[in-house]
């Protein structure tokens, strides 16, 4: 197979059109409807106290900035892994997934800190309904974070053993689905949970 014929089906496998991507798209959609839920179940429940602390009493905006400019940051760094993809360049793509890797597991660490102080100072899941829905769903991105930080590090495998191949380059780009996904899902959870906790 020529040069440009093996970049051509790398980016085929890779691309969004494909029937392998099907499966995928549709998890994907699960996984909103999931989010939906548990945001839905927050903001009902988001002023039941029950004797407990509030939002602006517990939250540390400066904290969750960090984690925010983490997770966006990481979001950067793998379009750019991306971009090596296409470009076949394979080096490229394990520097940027390396760099993601370390972003994604700073948001992790500083998510278990900030559940951990919580939790010592008496703000537990079992203080409230608001605390019980909050670490409910922060927790479940968390873990979904924990989950795609795990994904990268196969596909960090993969292309350090395989190479750039129609195969790995396709479950990349599922990869970066899930990955952009959990950057958006991060930004709503930043504004209903934390801003709007802080200035009500």
């Amino acid at each position: 197979m020529s040069h440009a014929a093996e970049g051509a089906s790398v980016h085929t496998a890779s691309s969004p059109n494909t029937m392998v991507n099907f499966g995928f798209w549709v998890y994907l959609m699960s996984d909103v409807i999931i989010f939906s839920m548990l945001f839905t179940m927050f903001v009902t429940v988001q002023s039941h106290y029950n004797g407990g602390p509030q939002g602006h009493q517990i939250f540390e905006l400066r904290d969750v900035f960090l984690e925010t400019m983490a997770l966006l940051f990481s979001s950067i760094t793998f379009g750019l892994a991306m971009l090596n993809l296409h470009a076949e360049k394979k080096n490229g793509v394990l520097l940027w997934l390396a760099i993601t890797f370390l972003f994604g597991a700073t948001f992790v660490g500083l998510e278990v800190r900030e559940f951990l102080n919580l939790v010592h100072h008496g703000a537990g899941p079992d203080t409230s309904a608001f605390l019980s829905a909050f670490f409910t769903l922060v927790g479940t991105h968390g873990t979904h974070v924990t989950f795609g930080l795990i994904w990268i590090a196969v596909m960090f495998g993969q292309v350090a053993v395989k190479g750039i191949s129609p195969k790995v380059g396709s479950r990349l780009f599922r990869l970066s689905l899930f990955w952009h996904f959990l950057d958006i899902v991060w930004i709503v959870v930043f504004s209903t949970v934390y801003l709007a906790g802080v200035v009500q």
